[in-house]
C-alpha cells in the first residue's frame, strides 16, 4: 500500500482535494476530521483543553467555542503548543490507526491530510507528499469570505510553516489558483504518477 500525505496552508485547497480523491476511490483520512472528533463533549482531549485554558473555552452545553481557544493559541505560541501537546499525539495516533486498518484491508491508496505535516515532522510515515498551495492573494481572499479578520489570517498564517518550505519538501504540488477543473487535472496526473 502506498501512503500519501496532503497538506499545504490554511485556504488552499486541501479539503477540496480530499473530497477530489475521495470521488476516486482513494482513502482519504483528514486530521482535521479527527482534531474535531477528539474535542466533542465528554471526550478526555476536552477535559485536558478546559483544564489548560479555563472554563470559558467550553460553553454551557459542554461544547468546545473554538472562537475562543484560537482567540489564546493564536495570540500566544506558548499557549499554542500546550494545546498541541494535547492533540497532536492523539491525532497522530488516529491517523495511523486507520492506515494499519487499510492496510489489513490491502488497500491500494491511503491519503493522510495534514496540514502540520511537516511541522510535527511526519514526513517519514509517507510514500509520497502532495502540497496543496495558492498564492497569498488568493489565499486571503479565501480566508476573508470564510469570515476571518486580517489580524486573523496574519496569526494563522504565522503558526504554519512558510509556503515555499513545504513546497520544496514536497514531491508534488497542486496549484489552486485557477478552476476547480485545473485542480482536478493537476490532482489526476499525480494520481496517475502513483
Amino acid at each position: 500500500m502506498k501512503v500519501c500525505g496532503l497538506t499545504g496552508g490554511v485556504g488552499m485547497g486541501k479539503s477540496t482535494a480530499a473530497e477530489f480523491l475521495r470521488a476516486r476511490g482513494v482513502q482519504v483520512v483528514d486530521t482535521d476530521e479527527l482534531a474535531r472528533q477528539l474535542v466533542q463533549p465528554g471526550q478526555p482531549a476536552l477535559a485536558e483543553i478546559r483544564a489548560e485554558f479555563g472554563g470559558p473555552v467550553v460553553a454551557p452545553d459542554g461544547r468546545l467555542r473554538r472562537d475562543e481557544l484560537a482567540r489564546i493559541v493564536f495570540a500566544e505560541a506558548a499557549a499554542r503548543q500546550k494545546l498541541e501537546a494535547i492533540l497532536h499525539p492523539r491525532i497522530r495516533e488516529g491517523w495511523l490507526a486507520q492506515i494499519e486498518t487499510w492496510r489489513l484491508e490491502n488497500c491500494v491508496l491511503a491519503m493522510v491530510v495534514i496540514p502540520l505535516l511537516f511541522e510535527t515532522r511526519a514526513e517519514s510515515h509517507f510514500n509520497k507528499i502532495i502540497c496543496v498551495a495558492c498564492s497569498t492573494t488568493v489565499q486571503h481572499r479565501r480566508l476573508l469570505a470564510r469570515g476571518w479578520t486580517h489580524d486573523q489570517i496574519r496569526q494563522r498564517i504565522a503558526a504554519q510553516w512558510p509556503m515555499c518550505q513545504k513546497i520544496n519538501r514536497s514531491d508534488f504540488v497542486i496549484w489552486t489558483d485557477g478552476s476547480l477543473d485545473a485542480h482536478a487535472r493537476q490532482l489526476e496526473r499525480v494520481l496517475a504518477g502513483l
